[in-house]
């Protein structure tokens, strides 16, 4: 039973990640702890971040394939954003658990209002990173891996909005290309919580499993819903809104 929950939740998390680019994080973490019943956060943070980028990855393979990566982004965004997690991984390691994942629910609340107020933006087909932008993406790339590195997420859900802001990229785009960083800062983040013993492999290698299967279905319906108005932003929205409501009670009550 254990085993088919573990299988069950990565399916949730790869297909979040293929159809937002970003929530496997935000529903990893409260996942392991509320659901699968991991005690120390911590492990949930570091064992979520490995399974995460895993995920990403194979969210990546099919988002390339239909054409929705800019990877000249990726390649700027991404490298930045990893001294960033470096960083914010050993930060949030000296911050107590509960308190962790109280900031961290705060945090996606605030980001959900602002996917909100720009769902209408449909964004412009040929936006990349250019010289005019690049200061802002390579600042943005930093500031995201600082805070995926801090909560322990790859940061998809701040990195898609990071990248729209930046650039004026579709949503669509956007997702994709978060992908890659998703997957960089993912791993670096899950090699330090590695390195302090954070990491349940076994569990992680079920959330990966359940994950690759639910990753393709999300791409599939990613591309169904972009052309759809807001529709995309607005379900990744509720998404954040409807788990940060949830962690925010749960670590209240833990107090």
């Amino acid at each position: 039973m254990q085993i088919a929950l573990e299988l069950f939740c990565g399916v949730i998390i790869g297909f979040t990640l293929g159809l937002i680019g970003g929530g496997g994080s935000i529903l990893a973490v409260p996942l392991m702890v509320y659901v699968v019943g991991v005690k120390n956060p911590h492990v949930a943070i570091g064992t979520s971040a490995m399974a995460v980028a895993v995920n990403a990855l194979a969210g990546l393979v099919s988002h390339a394939r239909q054409k929705t990566v800019k990877w000249r982004c990726a390649a700027v965004f991404a490298p930045f954003g990893v001294v960033g997690a470096l960083v914010g991984a050993a930060l949030g390691k000296a911050v107590d658990g509960q308190k962790l994942l109280l900031c961290f629910a705060v945090l996606m609340i605030v980001v959900g209002i602002l996917m909100l107020r720009g769902r209408r933006n449909p964004g412009i087909a040929g936006a990349a990173c250019n010289r005019d932008n690049m200061p802002k993406v390579m600042a943005s790339g930093t500031a995201t891996g600082l805070l995926s590195g801090f909560f322990g997420i790859g940061g998809g859900f701040l990195i898609v909005p990071s990248l729209v802001a930046c650039t004026r990229m579709p949503i669509l785009n956007a997702i994709g290309t978060s992908l890659v960083a998703v997957a960089a800062f993912g791993a670096s983040t899950a090699l330090s919580y590695m390195l302090s013993g954070y990491v349940d492999w076994t569990m992680g290698a079920l959330f990966v499993f359940g994950g690759v299967v639910g990753s393709t279905l999300g791409t599939s319906a990613a591309r169904r819903l972009a052309g759809a108005g807001g529709t995309l932003t607005t379900f990744f929205a509720c998404v954040i809104f409807v788990v940060a409501t949830y962690m925010i009670w749960r670590s209240l009550t833990a107090f």
